[in-house]
């Protein structure tokens, strides 16, 4: 058995569901939404299922998705892509980044990764035969630390994993560090592979800005989206990958002997949600906005230590400061077992030299759920915890 995927523990998402649904807690751990989805959009695949095409459609994706998917980004981001040579549909993000990873890395190369970084990002990188270099993100602020990251570049390096809003940190990061990245990738000679996924929640007035759009990273960024992300399907697994033509055509080559291709009812589904109209997208960031306040402030008011959430659908808190003698894991694991309300410990996004003072919270989830956790979360902290 292949070593990479052998001695892999569970995911510490299902490990926090299984303990969820074994305990009939809330589950505030994982990232989905406990709503169906926007119905306009729901009923979009339906209708092409029942009257659509419903064989292989294109590997590259539809025409009218990847011409979607151009023109949602040269309105939001300026950029200016060609549907046909530039733009690739896939089954989901994960999918993106394993055609990303396996289509580009080889033997022996180096990959940048920023933990706390998404689970999926280093067993593909050693499956590909590459080599994971660390530079450790630290709370509260989770900035990229430059000399850290110098320090950590090499000769072999080739590539680098940017997760931009980070999850699990729930940081929109400024151009600032953007324009650091794209120094760095220019003078060695990188190419970066940006997680962009959740793009389109942000929050308080921030603007999400891709790397590929900093002076300089047009040929040397790959730029993977997420539709179940930016509409709350997270089911549906429809990606899209954005980078120009001579590392496109590699990437489509590994999507080939991946998944292929996606279901076309839920491409024409989607393509039609990318169309929609700007209120649609600040609405939907609103009500986000409002869920997170909600939760945040329930916390705060309890006494626990909140870093201000600035995207995706997760809050984060800081144990430290409340003195507890347990570490994230133990708090969490504790959380589930005896005041039903399950969460995610943050060690889990390092493999080492881990923060293990900070859980994340979902808050993409009714006001009544929210509440109730809330609840129990108050006997936790009269309890002692």
């Amino acid at each position: 058995m292949n070593p990479v995927f052998a001695d892999l523990p569970v995911t510490i998402f299902e490990a926090m569901s299984q303990l969820a649904r074994d305990h009939n807690a809330i589950n505030l751990g994982q990232g989905f939404p406990d709503d169906p989805g926007p119905e306009d959009i729901r009923l979009k695949a339906a209708d092409a299922i029942v009257n659509g095409y419903n064989q292989y459609p294109s590997m590259m994706g539809i025409p009218e998705l990847r011409q979607a998917i151009a023109t949602h980004y040269r309105h939001w981001h300026h950029l200016d892509l060609d549907p046909m040579s530039e733009v690739l549909v896939t089954s989901g993000g994960t999918e993106a980044i394993a055609s990303a990873v396996l289509g580009l890395v080889q033997a022996g190369d180096e990959v940048i990764v920023f933990p706390p970084a998404y689970d999926a990002y280093n067993p593909l990188i050693r499956a590909a035969g590459g080599v994971a270099k660390f530079v450790r993100l630290e709370p509260p602020h989770w900035r990229i630390p430059e000399e850290a990251l110098r320090a950590a570049i090499t000769p072999k390096t080739k590539y680098l994993m940017f997760n931009n809003p980070l999850n699990p940190a729930a940081v929109v990061y400024p151009r600032e560090d953007l324009e650091l990245l794209a120094r760095i990738c220019q003078e060695h000679n990188i190419i970066a592979i940006c997680d962009e996924v959740w793009e389109h929640v942000t929050f308080d007035g921030l603007e999400h800005t891709p790397l590929i759009a900093i002076p300089g990273m047009r040929d040397r960024t790959v730029k993977i989206g997420s539709a179940g992300k930016i509409f709350g399907l997270t089911g549906w697994k429809v990606g899209f990958i954005c980078a120009a033509p001579q590392l496109l055509r590699v990437l489509a080559k590994s999507h080939q002997f991946l998944t292929f291709t996606t279901a076309p009812n839920l491409q024409v589904a989607v393509a039609y949600g990318l169309g929609k109209s700007d209120d649609y997208f600040m609405r939907a960031r609103a009500e986000l906005a409002r869920s997170r306040d909600r939760l945040s402030n329930g916390l705060a008011s309890l006494g626990f230590p909140v870093i201000k959430s600035q995207g995706t659908y997760f809050v984060t808190v800081d144990l430290k400061p409340l003195g507890l003698n347990e570490t994230d894991e133990q708090f969490s694991r504790r959380l589930v077992a005896d005041y039903k309300v399950a969460s995610v410990p943050v060690s889990a996004f390092y493999e080492s030299d881990a923060v293990t003072s900070v859980i994340r919270f979902c808050f993409c989830k009714k006001d009544a759920v929210i509440d109730e956790a809330l609840e129990r979360l108050t006997r936790a902290v009269r309890g002692g915890g």
